[in-house]
């Protein structure tokens, strides 16, 4: 499916490359070709005119390349039309007037200005049919863009504060993950987070109430208010979890300093980083990074709108040093999608631009979102091979 995907893009460039409308539209669809059971629409869309307007052999590769998403918040998908759907559908006021005017209130200076934003969005999800809505809508969206396999985030404590149980959210989630898999063939598993802003106390009560639900969850992470909120704080509950068999991540150096990320690893135990920008900042840090493995989940998208790169020339530096200078494990993710402007596709999309890469260094980010995840080395090894022969089909038509 992918080759034929491949195939559609480079005719879909070649055909439209010379259209007055393609850097106003900022998306354009492409077919991809039939299976035996059905066919599959990719959606590819820019972040801006200059990602819609470059698309060329390297874009076309992005767009059919397998991909996996270690580092989405479900939360963070829940785009504004279907808020205001929702709150309309419960019977609660509009949190906007329009989708427009939730778009244009989507302005950040800090990561704390975007969360006030989220959290109140999150209020207009209650019930389980809600919540089912809501992973639908991203599956479908990510099965657009070749995503193969994810690693979901969700945060139960936000709506466990509004009197929302896990009975509730829970049910809804998985019952879109098996529909995902049956209708789109996507494999998703489930990290529940803990809210840092909130004590270890009630995120230990959390891991308490999801006991019941332990088959369903693949490991736990920690989000939000990263300021002085250092990792070390959560060292009971993760040893808890660990206990569990759980998986263990966190987000580190988004905001705080590098030496949240050593936290991370040393107090937590963590196996995979989240965002962890900060930790170019020590020498010490990137080797150890480097020598263990240890996976970090890149949100340029997000980085830009929070500011963490306050213009794009810092982010294609902190960026390149990343991805060009170093052998870290890291891939490209989309984090809020929904506030941020852009999915998975839009990142790579986004990244590819500004650091020039070359097809080649695509498929080495691809490969490293499976390498990074907790899949088995069988199955990371399937998808590996899947991107080869994706390569292998691009190198056939760009020597045609």
């Amino acid at each position: 499916m992918s080759q034929c995907v491949l195939a559609a893009a480079f005719a879909s460039n070649h055909s439209s490359k010379n259209k007055a409308d393609d850097t106003n539209e900022h998306e354009v669809n492409v077919r991809a070709c039939s299976s035996t059971q059905h066919s599959h629409a990719l959606v590819e869309r820019g972040t801006n005119s200059k990602d819609a307007a470059n698309r060329g052999p390297v874009q076309a590769f992005i767009a059919a390349v397998p991909k996996a998403e270690l580092h989405i918040h479900l939360e963070g998908t829940l785009e504004p039309e279907m808020m205001l759907e929702l709150a309309a559908r419960n019977g609660l006021p509009p949190p906007y007037l329009s989708a427009e005017a939730a778009r244009q209130a989507y302005q950040f200076k800090d990561l704390q200005s975007f969360l006030d934003l989220y959290y109140n969005g999150c209020a207009v999800l209650l019930t389980s049919q809600d919540f089912y809505d809501l992973a639908w809508a991203y599956f479908e969206r990510a099965a657009s863009e070749n995503v193969k396999h994810i690693e979901l985030f969700f945060d139960p404590q936000t709506h466990l504060e509004r009197n929302v149980p896990f009975s509730t959210f829970l049910p809804g989630i998985l019952d879109a993950v098996t529909t995902a898999k049956e209708k789109l063939g996507l494999n998703v598993r489930l990290i529940m987070c803990f809210l840092r802003h909130m004590s270890e106390e009630s995120a230990i009560e959390t891991l308490n109430q999801a006991k019941p639900f332990r088959e369903h969850l693949l490991g736990v992470g920690l989000d939000s208010s990263e300021a002085n909120r250092p990792p070390s704080l959560f060292k009971r509950v993760y040893g808890m979890a660990k206990a569990l068999g759980l998986r263990l991540v966190a987000h580190a150096g988004e905001e705080g300093p590098a030496e949240y990320v050593w936290e991370a690893i040393k107090d937590l135990g963590v196996e995979r980083v989240d965002h962890g920008i900060r930790s170019l900042e020590d020498t010490a840090l990137v080797t150890h990074l480097e020598e263990q493995r240890i996976g970090i989940t890149l949100c340029p998208l997000s980085n830009m709108r929070l500011k963490v790169f306050p213009d794009e020339a810092t982010a294609a530096r902190i960026l390149g040093k990343f991805i060009l200078e170093t052998k870290l494990l890291v891939m490209l993710n989309s984090d809020d999608p929904a506030y941020f402007g852009g999915y998975l596709m839009d990142n790579y999309l986004f990244v590819q631009r500004i650091l020039s890469l070359k097809v080649e260094q695509v498929a080495r980010l691809a490969k490293n979102s499976f390498s990074a995840s907790f899949l088995s080395d069988e199955e990371r090894q399937h998808y590996h091979h899947k991107i080869d022969q994706v390569f292998s089909e691009y190198i056939k038509l760009v020597s045609k």
